[in-house]
């Protein structure tokens, strides 16, 4: 994704990983295989590989930087961490932080970070390993959790499901030492940062999934964390992840989020759609669809 710009803010993308990822029928329970390749027009060559079934799908970061702050959206899996279930991601040594260094910003540039909800993909770079301890990867940074989501993993620990995508012990490494430092900050539907991003409430996929809105230049862009998790479910929001903690909850979201944007011009910027990334909901002919910019 090249550089996005609002007025005075900018957005860029960090990719940690970029790829197939899993196939349609594991990721989306629900889904139909043959409707999928019926979209080949809007899902090739970017989103499904038609020879091997699998979504093409992305592990990223967004940095936002404002006149005032650099803020970083869901921080990937990370380095070292003990991740079994997902063989892909099992203790990672990627050069996540000098691609961050490449677009001007070092960990200790980073005033705010903010996780769409605490699942092992959105928390990793949090924290990093240091003389054998877990510590605040960004310093100087306050970590934004929404409350009901932080609430929910305390007392609920760690579990999401089985198999691929478990969460292999995250809060325990990658949540717990942001707060033990004193550098949480528990947010509720609303929370404004600087004058230009706002903290919407959008649960469903977990107990306080949150989108952050852009507003800045006369444009508007949307981090949808993964109220969507793959462009297809614009068309069919009714197909929940296997990773949804309240399915019901979820696709209802999942179709008021469409509707709310389709036909409009604001900038939908999800967790895991992969490169190019940003793109519009159209509705062609009454039927949802994800467009490219």
């Amino acid at each position: 994704m090249q550089q996005l710009r609002f007025g005075d803010v900018t957005v860029d993308r960090i990719v940690e990983a970029e790829g197939l990822g899993f196939p349609a029928e594991f990721l989306l329970p629900g889904s139909d295989s043959a409707a999928i390749r019926e979209y080949r027009d809007w899902l090739e060559p970017h989103f499904f590989d038609p020879e091997s079934g699998r979504f093409i799908q992305s592990v990223h970061c967004y940095v936002v930087r404002s006149p005032r702050h650099t803020v970083l959206i869901d921080t990937c899996v990370g380095n070292d961490k003990d991740r079994p279930s997902t063989r892909a991601w099992n203790r990672l040594d990627t050069d996540f932080l000098i691609r961050l260094r490449d677009i001007g910003v070092t960990p200790a540039d980073v005033d705010y970070v903010l996780c769409t909800h605490l699942h092992v993909d959105h928390v990793g770079w949090n924290t990093r390993l240091l003389d054998g301890r877990w510590v605040p990867t960004f310093a100087n940074a306050r970590y934004l959790f929404h409350r009901t989501e932080f609430d929910h993993w305390k007392k609920n620990g760690d579990y999401v499901v089985d198999g691929p995508g478990a969460s292999d012990g995250f809060y325990e490494d990658s949540v717990l030492p942001v707060v033990e430092a004193k550098q949480a900050d528990f947010v509720a539907d609303g929370h404004t940062i600087d004058d230009w991003l706002t903290v919407e409430s959008w649960p469903g996929h977990s107990p306080g999934h949150v989108c952050l809105r852009l507003k800045a230049g006369g444009r508007e862009a949307v981090f949808a964390g993964d109220l969507l998790h793959h462009p297809v479910q614009c068309r069919h929001p009714e197909w929940n992840s296997r990773f949804c903690w309240d399915p019901a909850l979820s696709a209802a979201n999942r179709q008021r989020f469409v509707e709310r944007h389709a036909e409009t011009p604001a900038v939908v910027l999800a967790a895991h759609f992969a490169a190019p990334v940003a793109g519009r909901i159209a509705a062609l002919g009454g039927l949802a669809q994800f467009a490219l910019l």
